[in-house]
């Protein structure tokens, strides 16, 4: 009698055709794209710490005037696109179509202006001899721990803007749901989240104090 209740109970949640797990397929696939996305990400800061603490001259190329302040508007731009990000989201939830797109504008638009900073300090940096090999500050490694890291970090952004783009245009017109536009959150989330550890390890661990 027991095991019938318990049988029966488990058809109730679970009749064959639908997903045993609380989670749909797709978030389940982004979520295990994050951790194997991270595991990458952590694999490249753990080998810019040793590479760093192994290196007896380490550059430190980076000036508080303009390095750290245009990394930190970087930073902001992207903390506030994780803001905007999670306003999307609820919005879209909510049903309200226009305002979920209009969010979603808001978090490209500050991804455009990190992309754009960014690639400008690359052109600076290239410009005073950085290589992804050479540099003429130090620790030749350095160049290629940078290029390799921020680069990444950039083609994730990158990425992430034209998702987003995609996903304004076919929500606004009813071809994606709810769903589909917390799920690009996630990955989003994602990609700030791993600047939160590029940015000190990278930039405030190598600022040039003289």
């Amino acid at each position: 009698m027991a095991a019938a209740g318990i049988d029966q109970a488990g058809a109730s949640m679970w009749g064959g055709g639908a997903s045993p797990y609380a989670i749909s397929s797709k978030k389940l696939g982004m979520w295990l794209f994050i951790v194997s996305d991270a595991l990458t990400f952590g694999t490249l800061l753990i080998a810019y710490s040793y590479v760093r603490v192994a290196s007896e001259d380490w550059p430190t190329p980076f000036h508080f005037w303009p390095s750290i302040i245009v990394a930190s508007i970087m930073t902001f731009c992207l903390l506030s696109s994780s803001i905007t990000m999670v306003m999307a989201v609820a919005a879209a939830k909510e049903g309200k179509v226009s305002s979920a797109v209009r969010w979603i504008w808001f978090t490209i638009l500050a991804g455009v202006l990190f992309l754009i900073l960014h690639a400008n300090e690359w052109r600076q940096l290239i410009h005073e001899g950085m290589r992804p090999f050479e540099n003429p500050w130090g620790a030749p490694l350095f160049g290629g721990t940078f290029f390799a890291l921020t680069g990444l970090h950039m083609l994730h952004v990158t990425i992430g803007v034209i998702v987003l783009g995609i996903m304004a245009a076919g929500f606004k017109k009813g071809r994606y749901p709810a769903d589909y536009v917390e799920i690009s959150g996630l990955y989003w989330h994602f990609v700030d989240l791993v600047w939160m550890f590029i940015f000190p390890l990278v930039y405030l661990l190598s600022v040039d104090m003289g």
